[in-house]
């Protein structure tokens, strides 16, 4: 489950970004919460939280978001999940100056920070629970795993995407280093869901098959489509069984939610 929590996340660091695009209204604001409900076959596994709120860092204001994950009922019983994601990025371009990642995954902990210098091209990650640290070589353009989903909300196009375009770019959030990321636009879909048919943007994101994913394809995410383009769905067929991950909660949008009336 805790691969469901990452692609909530990870989905919207794809290309669909012009870099200098002037900004100007934000898709999103402080005050913004979303909570997902996160199901394995007919149980409820856990439950997935985005928190945005305005944040000095520095001196410099800019957003900081918070991403919490926690297992429930059953699931807590048999594997317990408890991750806390943290991000301060830049209120106008976007750009991340401070990842946290800290998390315990059935008994598996990481505790990790990254700090971002666009000034010198590099990033710092430090691992507080091995007291290391390593240094990767960026460009501006880099995300981490949570500041890429508000900065694609702003710079996607939903009026002027393609069906079949597929879509790359580099993120880092672990020590893992850096990655690249294909993303694919599937079309337009109208989903069912507790708070009515909502008309979505359906992508496909390529992943590693073999460990547990069925294969490369073996997820799909929807994002409304209007102003606010917040997740509604992520399904992933895995090795046993699938997962599927849909917003359950929501509160502080900036922009109208559109609901598909009959």
């Amino acid at each position: 489950m805790k691969k469901i929590i990452l692609a909530i996340l990870v989905f919207w660091s794809s290309a669909f970004v012009n870099q200098n695009k002037v900004i100007e209204e934000n898709a999103y604001q402080a005050g913004e919460w979303f909570k997902f409900r996160i199901h394995y076959g007919i149980f409820n596994a856990s439950y997935a939280t985005l928190q945005l709120k305005n944040e000095n860092l520095n001196g410099k204001e800019v957003f900081h978001v918070i991403g919490k994950g926690q297992t429930t009922g059953l699931a807590d019983l048999f594997f317990k999940v408890d991750d806390n994601y943290e991000s301060y990025f830049d209120k106008n371009s976007g750009q991340p100056y401070k990842f946290i990642r800290k998390i315990n995954e059935g008994g598996h902990t990481k505790d990790l920070e990254i700090n971002f210098d666009y000034n010198k091209n590099k990033a710092v990650l430090k691992d507080h629970k091995h007291d290391t640290e390593e240094i990767f070589q960026i460009n501006k353009g880099v995300q981490d795993l949570i500041s890429a989903f508000y900065f694609l909300r702003d710079r996607v196009d939903r009026k002027t995407v393609k069906e079949g375009e597929e879509f790359v770019s580099d993120m880092l959030f672990d020590d893992d280093g850096l990655f690249k990321f294909k993303l694919k636009y599937l079309g337009k879909q109208t989903l069912n869901t507790k708070f009515g048919k909502v008309r979505c943007l359906k992508f496909r994101p390529y992943v590693q098959s073999g460990r547990i994913f069925k294969e490369e394809e073996s997820l799909t995410l929807w994002v409304s489509d209007d102003e606010n383009k917040m997740p509604i769905r992520v399904k992933a067929d895995i090795l046993v069984g699938s997962i599927k991950a849909d917003l359950e909660a929501f509160k502080g949008l900036k922009h109208q939610f559109k609901i598909q009336m009959d």
